[in-house]
């Protein structure tokens, strides 16, 4: 895959796998929408450990913005709600699975704000929160933000799509976090591992194309002649 120039992403695999592709690869990899377990405990966050071994390795974690990921007190509940077999929850989860339509959609955005009385969003600044942990943990340059919009049923109250992006910005300043760290947080570190994968690329087929030109390599008819 580096070879290809392909960046290795690592939120949904396990975390012996996640330490081997560290440990392997030769340019940085990622989480794409990963967040912090320290705050909320579930399996698809990143513990501290699995942090620091991708900041060591020069990657990038990215905050999910999901409700489940980012609050402790949403995810429990959450998991109560579905043990229990609530109607208003299941209602929610069977149209989130179902073909997406016009009907549906409406059906769905009705369905989420009657849930929302018994399972209300979190507020941003549990989102902010993750990034702080992460920051402190792996670094600004190893921080990023991972959204995962176009799989998710629910985001922090008022970040509803990309066009609300600017209130993290906003978040992110009034937690005393300069202009640059921003930037590299809402995607420079994600541009300067793009670049490393594909400098990386360059460097492992030349040497690839070196090992293929050697004469001991070359096949047996090719030498003989």
């Amino acid at each position: 895959m580096k070879r290809m120039g392909m960046i290795v992403g690592i939120t949904q695999v396990a975390e012996r796998t996640m330490f081997r592709a560290v440990a392997t690869s030769r340019a940085p990899v990622i989480a794409s929408h990963s967040s912090a377990r320290a705050l909320t405990n579930v399996p698809r966050n990143m513990t501290d450990d699995m942090l620091v071994a991708l900041a060591r390795q020069g990657g990038v974690a990215q905050v999910n913005f999901y409700c489940g990921f980012i609050s402790q007190k949403w995810a429990d509940q959450s998991k109560k709600l579905a043990e229990e077999k609530d109607p208003d929850y299941e209602r929610v989860q069977t149209l989130f699975m179902s073909q997406r339509t016009s009907q549906m959609t409406r059906e769905l955005n009705e369905a989420e704000i009657t849930l929302q009385k018994k399972l209300p969003r979190p507020p941003l600044s549990d989102l902010i929160d993750h990034i702080d942990h992460m920051v402190k943990i792996a670094g600004v340059d190893h921080v990023g933000i991972g959204s995962d919009f176009d799989g998710i049923d629910c985001s922090p109250a008022g970040i509803d799509s990309v066009a609300d992006l600017p209130k993290i910005t906003q978040a992110l300043y009034e937690r005393g976090y300069k202009a640059a760290d921003i930037q590299k947080i809402l995607g420079g570190n994600l541009m300067r591992v793009f670049a490393e994968v594909e400098k990386t690329a360059k460097v492992i087929q030349a040497e690839q194309a070196h090992q293929d030109t050697r004469p001991e390599l070359a096949p047996t008819a090719q030498r003989q002649q």
